[in-house]
């Protein structure tokens, strides 16, 4: 879900609620700690659990481990409301967040379930993520843990309604951002009698092995003055890097990193926080009255990278640490170690530089990241893009009832479907701050936007617009849904 939540499809896709976000910028960070039952950001954080099967495709291993969920019902209309179900993605799901589905939740008077993915968070089933324990983290797992943890809830929902001699089924649907988004769309394909259809935000929907165009949407959404300003003070980065490693590092506190296109790694990063969660101006803006100013680039870009994306995001460098990432104790920060693994084994995204006019530094190519996950997880580990872009089929996805969103300015569009259809219908939010499921989380990202408020966006309309066609289709697709007779899980 740049390098939220792999490194930001790594950092896209840890999320403020439990979306992932996919690079170092794909996870987003936790903000909000836990063991509050409510906040603000929270709709409820109180912790539930199911007994979760370790391996879906052995008829002999018949092993579990504890998977952590969530559930509100306030909204909910029994007996027959719909269920919303957020599939949380590539971090440390703290609860639901009341973002723009706790609006959607009281529309339709819908109960809400959210389940932390495998491995993640508090549902990890080992104790140690050596390489050989971590054969059973991948997305077809995931998928049948979300149909498995379907047949219970609805079971256990069943029981507390006294509807079960009835074979009562509420109508499903399934929600998603980035990574989590995929697998929501990735859900409705391979289990389409279990919900009645998807929302699929800024769904990372096509595994690339070669990820250019994530950084010529950093060139697209910064425009051609701020480019320019990016574009020099990389190359000035690269420069006093090559002269005095050190004493660059240690303006951006990242002394310890000692390979430096792991530092490379962290600066681009860095930018593409700015752009992927609606924050634009905190970056453009400084570096293009820096140079005006004739104000040195470099430092001026470590001011934004600490005061910005490490103050208030969260960023960290041991993140982008070799040493760290290969760490096997579980971990606050294993997700990092966790996400890569799938990046390196199933997705890749490697968010390379294109060859020209690029913004990132050239080191960051294809050899950088196998080397790195050569470093983390040893030999023989490959990214099969191809045979999961067969799997799923890519942003050719045969399937219905999805829908697509997302933002104008986010840099992981460009793996998502752009492309519409009446059964895959794909909406595009034309503003510029509208990033990284603008859809549901509003505008800007930071902080956290209550129920996903669009008055931030500098289009609103553009928003709005899009979210009403959003509830056009749920309204439609539940009412289908209710008017047959959906099929128990066996």
């Amino acid at each position: 879900m740049s390098s939220e939540l792999a490194i930001l499809l790594i950092t896209t896709f840890i999320t403020i609620s439990c979306y992932s976000t996919l690079s170092h910028a794909l996870l987003h960070p936790d903000t909000v700690s836990h063991g509050v039952s409510r906040n603000s950001h929270f709709l409820t954080t109180n912790e539930l659990w199911f007994n979760q099967t370790l391996d879906h495709y052995s008829p002999y291993d018949h092993r579990k481990f504890r998977q952590r969920y969530y559930e509100y019902m306030e909204n909910f209309r029994a007996p027959d409301g719909p269920v919303f179900m957020i599939i949380c993605g590539e971090g440390p799901c703290s609860g639901i967040a009341n973002d723009y589905i706790s609006v959607l939740a009281k529309k339709f008077e819908a109960g809400v379930v959210s389940l932390e993915h495998r491995y993640y968070g508090k549902s990890s089933p080992f104790n140690s993520l050596a390489t050989e324990n971590m054969k059973y983290l991948s997305s077809k797992q995931a998928l049948f843990d979300l149909a498995a943890f379907r047949k219970h809830y609805q079971e256990s929902l069943n029981v507390k309604l006294n509807t079960s001699s009835g074979g009562n089924e509420n109508p499903w649907f399934f929600f998603g951002i980035s990574y989590s988004g995929a697998l929501s769309a990735w859900f409705r394909l391979k289990f389409p009698h279990l919900t009645c259809g998807s929302l699929a935000s800024s769904a990372v929907l096509r595994s690339v092995y070669e990820f250019s165009e994530l950084d010529q949407q950093i060139g697209e959404s910064a425009g051609p003055e701020c480019k320019a300003v990016l574009q020099e003070t990389n190359r000035l980065l690269e420069l006093r890097l090559k002269v005095n490693g050190n004493a660059v590092k240690a303006l951006f506190n990242a002394t310890e990193l000692l390979v430096d296109a792991d530092f490379l790694y962290l600066t681009a990063d860095a930018a593409v926080m700015a752009f992927q969660y609606g924050n634009p101006d905190k970056l453009c803006v400084l570096l293009v009255e820096a140079k005006k100013n004739g104000s040195d680039l470099v430092e001026t870009y470590s001011r934004y990278v600490r005061e910005y994306c490490m103050r208030v995001w969260g960023l960290r460098v041991r993140i982008y640490n070799r040493k760290h990432l290969r760490n096997t104790v579980v971990t606050a920060d294993s997700a990092y170690r966790l996400w890569w693994f799938q990046v390196c084994t199933e997705v890749a995204y490697f968010q390379v530089a294109p060859p020209n006019d690029c913004v990132r530094s050239q080191k960051i190519n294809t050899e950088y990241h196998l080397d790195l996950c050569k470093s983390i997880f040893g030999e023989g580990v490959y990214p099969k893009v191809d045979a999961t872009n067969m799997y799923y089929g890519g942003d050719r996805i045969a399937a219905t009832k999805i829908i697509f969103t997302n933002g104008s300015q986010d840099p992981w569009r460009h793996a998502s479907k752009q492309t519409s259809s009446p059964e895959l219908p794909s909406y595009i939010m034309n503003c510029t701050n509208c990033g990284h499921g603008t859809d549901l989380r509003g505008c800007p990202q930071s902080p956290m936007v209550i129920e996903g408020k669009s008055n931030h966006c500098s289009s609103p309309d553009a928003v709005n617009k899009v979210r009403q066609q959003m509830e056009e289709h749920i309204d439609l697709w539940l009412s289908e849904c209710r008017g047959s007779t959906m099929t128990s899980t066996t």
